[in-house]
């Protein structure tokens, strides 16, 4: 699968539309709480403050991250909410969501480290990437996560 396919763009959250912003939800809770049968608080007024970097297929929503700027999450910028459609799993669109979060997170706050929760189970995933390590696991929602960090330089 090549990037050609795809029309890949970032919004804030007042510039996205009510047919983005319905697939945004109904993917982060096909994946996350369905999927992986975890109940939780997705809407945590982050959304609001925050940029979503949309993957499409044709009127397929294919991945989603959501960007957020320093002091939000973290003390640092961060990438959150990281997600493939299972129907595009294994066919690159996860590595492609990240390479444009991690540019997209420089155009729009700046240099500086990137800070992410991961599951723990994709550690080798985002170390690909650059992020290393940087806490013990702990359980978030009743599934391991570790946080991560990538340096970037200006």
């Amino acid at each position: 699968m090549t990037e050609s396919k795809f029309t890949i763009y970032s919004k804030p959250f007042a510039e996205l539309t009510p047919f983005e912003l319905y697939d945004i939800i109904r993917l982060r809770n096909e994946v996350f709480i369905v999927e992986q049968s975890c109940v939780f608080q997705d809407a945590d007024n982050k959304d609001l403050s925050s940029h979503h970097l949309m993957i499409w297929d044709d009127k397929t929503l294919v991945a989603y991250a959501r960007l957020l700027p320093k002091g939000l999450a973290y003390e640092q910028m961060s990438i959150g909410r990281v997600i493939s459609s299972p129907a595009y799993r294994g066919k690159g669109a996860g590595k492609i969501l990240m390479l444009h979060a991690i540019a997209a997170c420089k155009a729009l706050f700046g240099d500086g480290p990137i800070r992410i929760g991961a599951q723990l189970y994709l550690k080798k995933f985002y170390e690909s990437f650059g992020f290393v390590q940087t806490s013990d696991m702990y359980l978030e929602d009743n599934i391991e996560h570790i946080e991560m960090r990538k340096a970037m330089s200006k």
